[in-house]
């Protein structure tokens, strides 16, 4: 077996890995970077980037459809699914041609193979030995199942999905989450008929109510069908159908069933524990710092426990690589991190809910403000719907910032640094929001906050 030695050794080349080896390698680190499948992981190659181009085709489709409520004479004549996919792929391969680019540039060596971790700071791929005076586990996530539920055939991951070359008739989605309701949404206004079964009494459970119900309110108006607070119980598949029943007995029969149920973290048999790394349900655990208690072993993104989110993971081997370096980069809070659901309309999110909010202060000490988006002049424009609710403590900073319509995930940075900065809605308020614009929304909520509201009662 021969042995490479490197400053930094990285196993998974997805958001957190190459953040970690781009960062490492700007700050003169020797880096190798181990991927089995394609630098960019989930995110790039099959997640964010290829939904959200989906989505995208989506929404255009959702423009010429209602063109002529703006007075555009157009027709929707279908949906070309082989053009939709040689489109998302075509994303995907100039972002990854990108990425190689700029991981090639930082000169970090690319290691292409299945690694596994091995005692004293090492990293197994074949028969060869990556040594590293420092090692980062960023292995990513997998779409999970539920115990008994056999994926294959008409009963589908995300990731196949998105392979799909055609456009379902009839869709049940297991899960009423991100993945979930961003499936619903691209395959409801590409003409299909879809039902989302979540067990949880709401949509986007882990939102603040308001946004969920006002979601809820939203997808029944696009003929989104939903079954809520009852559980899943067996499918069964046919060469031309599947069949889901439920727990209340109902049974409910499509063309695919779409399993988003959530991702579980990928380190199933690569070492971990027995190098010593604490694990927990599969999750490696690790201090705030990243350290995972092993002397020269960090982990970041989807196998540390909180947030599975691909910017999450990138902040953190930003991170990793500059304690690495010497430097002390502050640890980062879990609540100060953005949430964006990309579904029509969008849900976006920071900081703490209400309902959260008063559990850990009281009722008394909280106060919210919701400003419906109908209000507002650029919404009316573009057509959305949707609300502005910003949290606070009394006569304190705000807590969170929960928004629901299309295109509010670009208004969420504002509301990162309204929480993170622990400012109080008097110290925005006096600040100018461009008219019109969307952001004025959240203006108007932080005026009325600060206990002078203008276009709002």
């Amino acid at each position: 077996m021969t042995t490479h030695t490197f400053d930094v050794v990285i196993l998974g080349g997805g958001s957190g890995g190459y953040a970690a080896a781009l960062r490492a390698a700007e700050l003169g680190k020797k880096v190798a970077l181990i991927e089995k499948d394609k630098v960019g992981g989930t995110c790039l190659h099959r997640g964010c980037i290829p939904t959200k181009a989906l989505l995208h085709a989506a929404e255009v489709a959702e423009h010429v459809r209602d063109a002529a409520s703006v007075g555009v004479s157009a027709t929707l004549e279908g949906i070309d699914a082989a053009g939709v996919r040689s489109y998302r792929e075509g994303i995907v391969a100039k972002k990854f041609k990108g990425l190689e680019g700029l991981i090639k540039a930082r000169g970090i060596t690319v290691v292409s193979g299945a690694g596994r971790l091995d005692t004293d700071r090492a990293v197994v791929v074949g028969e060869d030995r990556y040594v590293g005076a420092d090692v980062v586990l960023a292995t990513g996530s997998y779409s999970r199942s539920l115990p008994g539920l056999e994926i294959g055939g008409r009963i589908l991951t995300s990731e196949q999905a998105l392979a799909l070359d055609e456009v379902p008739a009839r869709v049940l989605i297991l899960g009423g989450g991100v993945i979930g309701v961003e499936f619903a949404s691209v395959w409801r206004s590409f003409g299909a008929e879809v039902t989302i079964i979540e067990a949880l009494p709401h949509l986007v459970p882990n939102e603040d109510i308001a946004l969920s119900k006002g979601l809820e309110r939203a997808f029944r108006r696009r003929g989104i069908g939903y079954s809520l607070g009852v559980r899943f119980q067996s499918a069964a598949q046919t060469a031309d159908a599947v069949t889901v029943t439920l727990e209340d007995g109902k049974t409910l029969e499509a063309d695919y069933l779409l399993i988003a149920v959530g991702r579980g973290p990928a380190t199933a048999d690569l070492g971990f524990a027995e190098a010593g790394v604490t694990m927990d349900r599969g999750f490696v655990i690790v201090d705030e710092e990243l350290r995972t208690g092993v002397p020269g072993l960090w982990a970041v993104g989807d196998i540390v426990p909180g947030l599975q989110l691909a910017h999450r993971g990138f902040l953190q081997g930003i991170a990793v690589a500059e304690r690495i370096a010497g430097q002390s980069p502050a640890p980062m809070a879990e609540t100060n991190i953005p949430r964006v659901t990309y579904c029509s309309p969008e849900v976006a999110s920071v900081g703490v809910t209400e309902e959260a909010a008063v559990a850990a202060h009281g009722a008394d000490q909280v106060v919210s403000y919701d400003y419906n988006l109908a209000g507002n002049g650029k919404s009316e424009i573009i057509g959305t719907g949707g609300l502005v609710k910003v949290v606070r403590l009394k006569d304190g900073p705000v807590l969170g910032v929960h928004l629901l319509g299309d295109r509010v995930g670009e208004l969420i940075t504002e509301g990162q640094l309204a929480v993170a900065w622990e400012a109080h809605p008097e110290d925005i308020a006096p600040l100018i929001h461009a008219h019109p614009t969307q952001s004025e929304a959240l203006g108007e909520a932080f005026l009325a906050l600060a206990g002078k509201p203008l276009h709002a009662l």
